[in-house]
């Protein structure tokens, strides 16, 4: 074990957080989590699970050998055969069936070196066009919407610490103090500074208790509360026209559906009274900057790239977007589900963002990974539609770093369809839900055992660090990939050194959307991140989007002193008293290298007329919406001390603790109806199953909706019950709202 502190980041969420790793002070712990507060983000304070997540290290939790199915058991195996054995699966099908017939499925937890990685595996060595991964489940609408307006798909389009900066900030569907809680301190700095507050969510969560203004829309409304809130802007003079006409195109069409929406009707199918919308406009439109978020809430949905689109029509409107202090962005959820899509792993895209059919991306990619262009497949199924394949189009499964057990719509369907599988293998840090269906488990280094980047929320390339030693039988994702493709005729071209993966990657983002071809590890250590977009010659253009400034200077004004962290129960304010040294704490560029791009759009958007673009969107209903049968709608997310599957937090006793299990959350007077007593059973019924979990009676949520959290397998699992109707341009399922039944349990 290596006895100095190392600076590293959170394994978890998109934020990120900065963490020191230091061996435990008797020896007999293998690392705790002390406090980093020179990064700018967090400044110190982590979440709970942040704080736990060194409990997944040890070896009485977490997978330190193989597994082979033998007579139909999992059982330990050296690696030798357990990768064999998965070569020979590959093979197999492909001999059989042709290439496409295998799959890969990853992960947004990857490190971008993984990610990569995996997605030249994909293409190059098994020659199949059949990949993507869960983030296809977390921002895909985002991405899309934020596409189509700006020709540009990056989370954030400023820092975290433009926040508390702005006039104020329209939450849309985002449950921040749980989901992200050190980021709280950002809403109350931006509180403490004058800004206003407004949080849209059908749930009165803790986030919606810090707003000014919270407005309780039903599930599914998003889209038509955005063209009202525009269509008030219109009526009461509020646009900003000379931007409109210097800097957007299509405003025409946009305006004409807006206008559409008028406030009655949006009150009729929101439920958002008229006195609610022209307060929302209000606080939105009287300061001088402004800026939307979104998060699940209103992305994942059969519409939520037009939801999304139809959000960043009101900011364009309005001027705010490609402005100081305003803007349009997605609160990206995984760890790194930026950086997961930008190289690779998603069906459509090669490195650097780069779109798969695009000859000239084909051509760049291919003479970086030594192929023929033509040699690379064309686009694949997404997330969704290649687990349904499973068992009929596609008969083996490579799956790193997801648990769609637990975390895919219509659940029991997938699980049916995983158990289908001619073949299955699949590495992960434990043994979770999907694992135990597997031929071949193989065990993963974990985030402290291993070095990395990612990429936050904020756009921002990080340098994760090893701190220890993996446990004896345990190896990196990069390993595998390496035993793989030399088992399957390919010797060269997957190296097992991060650093020498990055530098690959770095070659071939060069000159696209994403260009890292400017970071290096070095970099990474010293300027604590960079944002990309970040070209390797300094002296070269700026990229799209980028502005003057951000070229000239890549460090942050100060922000208040308060920590703020106290309203969240499962921050630890780790922050000292006074100004935090982070505050400027990033070193700058070296003369003639480029900075990085922490402010996208203030000069120009990323289009190929530099103008932003409108996009006429409408109203339209659920894809299954209530009836006699199914009356109530279930809406479904996160809690505090769990995470997303929960197949790693489940494991952490103290989080555990906090939350042990699912729960249905439902109104007074829906539980009146019922007959229904807190904390007793009840049965959540669609028309893909049925879940079983304690009632949570609370006024905190709409009479007409009921909340699951979806970190739980077993009869609990609220994704049994979830719809996996997708839209048509990301291909994002409707997660956040479906037809139910509630049934008391005998």
């Amino acid at each position: 074990m290596q006895t100095s502190v190392t600076p590293t980041h959170c394994p978890y969420c998109a934020l990120q957080c900065g963490m020191n790793l230091t061996p435990t002070p008797d020896g007999g712990g293998v690392v705790e989590v002390t406090e980093r507060t020179d990064f700018p983000v967090n400044r110190g304070a982590l979440c709970g699970k942040g704080r736990t997540a060194p409990a997944l290290l040890s070896s009485g939790v977490r997978l330190t050998s193989p597994l082979v199915r033998r007579a139909g058991v999992l059982e330990p195996a050296g690696w030798d055969e357990a990768l064999d054995l998965i070569a020979e699966g590959l093979s197999r099908t492909r001999t059989e069936h042709g290439p496409d017939a295998c799959g890969v499925f990853g992960g947004g937890g990857l490190t971008n070196e993984k990610a990569y990685t995996l997605g030249k595996f994909a293409r190059v060595v098994l020659g199949t066009s059949q990949i993507d991964y869960n983030g296809r489940f977390c921002m895909s609408s985002a991405a899309a919407g934020g596409m189509k307006a700006f020709g540009l798909d990056r989370g954030l389009p400023f820092p975290l610490e433009d926040i508390p900066k702005t006039g104020c900030v329209i939450l849309v569907g985002s449950n921040l103090v749980e989901t992200m809680p050190p980021a709280l301190r950002f809403l109350t700095e931006l509180k403490e500074n004058g800004g206003k507050l407004v949080v849209i969510d059908p749930r009165r969560t803790r986030t919606a208790e810090q707003a000014d203004l919270h407005l309780a829309p039903r599930p599914g409304t998003d889209l038509a509360l955005a063209l009202g809130l525009l269509h008030l802007v219109v009526a009461e003079g509020r646009t900003d026209e000379a931007y409109i006409e210097e800097r957007t195109s299509g405003w025409a069409e946009a305006r004409a559906a807006a206008m559409a929406h008028w406030p009655e009707y949006v009150e009729r199918i929101t439920g958002v009274s008229v006195p609610e919308l022209r307060e929302t406009v209000r606080l939105f439109c009287e300061p001088e900057s402004a800026m939307v978020l979104t998060a699940r809430g209103p992305e994942q949905h059969s519409k939520g790239t037009d939801t999304v689109g139809a959000w960043i029509n009101l900011c364009l409107a309005t001027g705010r977007a490609g402005r100081p202090f305003s803007g349009y962005g997605c609160l990206t959820g995984q760890g790194n589900g930026q950086g997961g899509r930008e190289h690779g792993q998603k069906a459509d895209q090669l490195p650097g963002y780069r779109k798969l059919d695009d000859p000239a991306a084909r051509r760049h990619v291919a003479e970086v990974w030594g192929v023929d262009p033509d040699s690379l497949p064309g686009p694949g199924r997404s997330a969704y539609e290649l687990l349904d394949a499973m068992g009929t189009d596609i008969h083996a499964l490579l799956l790193m770093g997801s648990n769609p057990v637990v975390s895919a719509p219509r659940a029991a369907h997938i699980e049916g369809r995983l158990k289908s599988l001619d073949f299955l293998a699949v590495a992960d840090v434990v043994l979770s839900e999907t694992a135990e269906l597997a031929d071949v488990v193989l065990p993963i280094a974990q985030w402290a055992e291993e070095t990395g980047t990612t990429t936050s929320l904020e756009g921002r390339v990080l340098l994760r660090r090893q701190a220890i030693t993996p446990p004896e039988g345990v190896r990196s994702d990069l390993d595998v990939l390496h035993e793989l493709a030399d088992r399957l005729g390919v010797e060269k071209g997957f190296p097992t050194d991060p650093e020498e993966v990055f530098e690959e990657l770095r070659r071939a983002s060069a000159g696209g959307p994403a260009d890292y071809s400017g970071i290096t590890y070095r970099r990474l250590a010293e300027e604590n991140g960079v944002f990309w977009p970040c070209p390797a010659d300094g002296s070269a253009g700026r990229p799209a989007g980028a502005t003057a400034e951000d070229c000239e200077d890549a460090t942050f004004d100060g922000l208040p002193d308060d920590p703020a962290g106290d309203a969240a129960d499962d921050v630890v304010a780790a922050t000292p008293a006074g100004p935090s040294p982070a505050l400027s704490r990033s070193a700058p560029a070296p003369a003639g290298v480029h900075p990085g791009t922490p402010r996208l759009f203030l000069d120009r958007f990323a289009t190929p007329d530099g103008r932003a673009r409108f996009v006429a969107v409408s109203h339209r209903p659920l894809a299954e919406e209530p009836d006699d049968e199914y009356p109530v709608l279930l809406t479904t997310g996160r809690v505090v001390s769990q995470y997303q599957s929960g197949a790693q937090t489940r494991r952490v006793d103290e989080l555990n603790a906090a939350a042990p299990g699912s729960f249905v959350e439902l109104h007074p007077r829906l539980a009146e109806r019922l007959g229904a007593v807190d904390g007793e059973p009840l049965a959540v019924v669609s028309r893909r199953g049925r879940a079983v979990a304690p009632a949570r009676i609370t006024t905190s949520i709409r009479p007409d909706t009921v909340f699951m959290p979806f970190h739980w397998p077993g009869e609990g699992r609220a994704n049994t019950l979830t719809n996996p109707a997708l839209d048509p341009t990301s291909r994002m399922p409707e997660f956040k709202a479906c037809a139910v039944r509630v049934e008391r349990v005998d």
